[in-house]
């Protein structure tokens, strides 16, 4: 993985090579120096197993919720070791998901409800359709 290109990055994180570029320009991933001259890199910039590792955290934390605001905060919170702060974070994340999770549920139940009257076989339109309809 050592001297990879932009490609070579973003093929091993899973992500577009434009989402690499995103992440720079948010100050989440580093850009490394352009080497001069037409060396064996070829002029282009390299990226190692660090950078990879970076790539994968932004993306994992992301796929858990945590805002790119929040993950920038946890990347600099692992700099300063600064457990307290980090577990603050994950706990709001909990309780964003919980709440989420409590949303769905009853969304849920609704949908279950609304498919069994659609199911009955009664006259006229069906529960689902009505239910969505908006004045």
């Amino acid at each position: 993985m050592a001297g990879m290109t932009i490609a070579g990055l973003a093929r091993e994180g899973g992500v577009g090579v434009e989402t690499v570029r995103y992440y720079q320009r948010r100050g989440l991933l580093d850009t490394p120096d352009r080497p001069s001259g037409a060396g064996p890199s070829g002029g282009f910039r390299r990226y190692n197993a660090d950078d990879v590792r970076r790539l994968r955290f932004i993306r994992s934390a992301q796929a858990a919720g945590f805002t790119l605001e929040q993950i920038g905060e946890l990347l600099a919170l692992d700099a300063t070791d600064d457990r307290p702060r980090a577990r603050q974070l994950a706990s709001e994340r909990i309780a964003a998901l919980d709440a989420k999770i409590e949303e769905l549920t009853r969304v849920r139940a609704s949908l279950r409800q609304l498919a069994r009257e659609c199911g009955s076989g009664s006259k006229g339109p069906c529960p689902i359709l009505t239910a969505f309809e908006t004045d």
